[in-house]
């Protein structure tokens, strides 16, 4: 039997446009999937490739692939296993999101999709995973309210991560202003969406006037409406509590990984530089943050005590088994799905 169903439409503004005609920003999900996005891709991928050999001749090699063989594959597993706990944790705050919005999509075709997006987590912000959106349209779920779920979980992600910082922020003082400069915009952002009013307001606006850039406008105050239904504050308070859960274990598995590689650290330590690398290259927008976390990863190590080639070393093998193995997973699935 087939996993695929047609819903009912939406009667949003972005399901049926004035005249028929496409909102300025669709097609696919603003050019996710267009062959520029995919070369874009390709040369990420490939780029990374090159930085990790260059990273690990700069360490020595040799000790790079002892490194490797010491942690053995019991333990890889387990990490792995750690990681895959964070990506199905989000996929359910991800069906969660959904629901909120009026658009529960069945779980099996929805994993696809959601798992297919990882193939495209290092566009710059993670915005290709907006391909999501392009998959749920014939589930019935127009790209307001699929972006909206996208921009939900990445502002989740993001309090979680500054969450775990912030909860042992005195290890590295110096980070404490990126920490509060964050914090305090995306505190802002949220209490801002909780008043409605504004956004209407906006809204109305933008509706009276045909100009492509007022359609664009009340589309997005479509977005940053279904982004406050996700955002009510026991909806948050829930969403943050799988986050913490989810990015937590994938700081567990770097805090296993260092005992496995014979140089542990105190687990609030191990925590700490774990998300704050996150947290820098989350912030820096580039591609899944490449370049950003590996250099912080590897700098707070070596301040900490370790030896280079160990922290180099522990910092390839947590982003292959983090970054890398999602974006395998996702090219599985985007494989799968039709």
């Amino acid at each position: 039997m087939s996993d695929h169903i047609s819903p009912p439409r939406s009667q949003s503004r972005l399901a049926a446009p004035h005249g028929g005609a496409r909102p300025p920003w669709d097609g696919p999900a603003g050019g996710v999937l267009s062959p520029r996005a995919i070369r874009l891709t390709a040369w990420t991928v490939a780029l990374a490739a090159v930085g990790y050999l260059g990273l690990s001749l700069w360490a020595g090699w040799r000790e790079v692939v002892a490194a490797f063989v010491r942690v053995g594959l019991p333990v890889m597993a387990g990490i792995l296993a750690l990681s895959l706990l964070n990506y199905l944790l989000r996929f359910a705050r991800w069906q969660h999101y959904l629901t909120i919005l009026g658009h529960p999509v069945p779980w099996l075709p929805s994993g696809r999709i959601y798992f297919a997006g990882f193939a495209l987590t290092t566009t710059p912000g993670k915005m290709g995973e907006l391909l999501r959106g392009v998959m749920l349209k014939p589930f019935g779920v127009p790209l307001t309210e699929s972006t909206a779920a996208f921009f939900s979980e990445r502002t989740a992600d993001l309090l979680t991560i500054l969450l775990l910082t912030s909860s042992v922020f005195w290890l590295y003082p110096n980070g404490a202003p990126l920490v509060a400069g964050v914090m305090a915009f995306a505190l802002a952002v949220i209490v801002a969406v909780q008043f409605p009013g504004w956004i209407h307001a906006l809204d109305d606006w933008a509706a009276r006037r045909e100009a492509r850039w007022a359609r664009a406008l009340a589309h997005l105050c479509d977005i940053v409406l279904g982004f406050r239904r996700c955002f009510r504050w026991t909806t948050l308070s829930w969403a943050l509590v799988i986050g913490i859960v989810a990015w937590g274990a994938e700081a567990v598995a770097f805090h296993w990984l260092l005992v496995a590689l014979g140089h542990p650290l105190p687990l609030p330590l191990s925590v700490f530089i774990y998300s704050f690398a996150m947290l820098v290259g989350s912030v820096a927008f580039l591609p899944g943050g490449l370049g950003g976390n590996e250099a912080t990863m590897v700098a707070l190590l070596i301040m900490n005590g370790l030896p280079q080639p160990v922290a180099v070393s522990a910092t390839l093998i947590c982003r292959l088994a983090t970054l890398w193995f999602a974006v395998a997973l996702g090219a599985v699935a985007m494989l799968r799905s039709r």
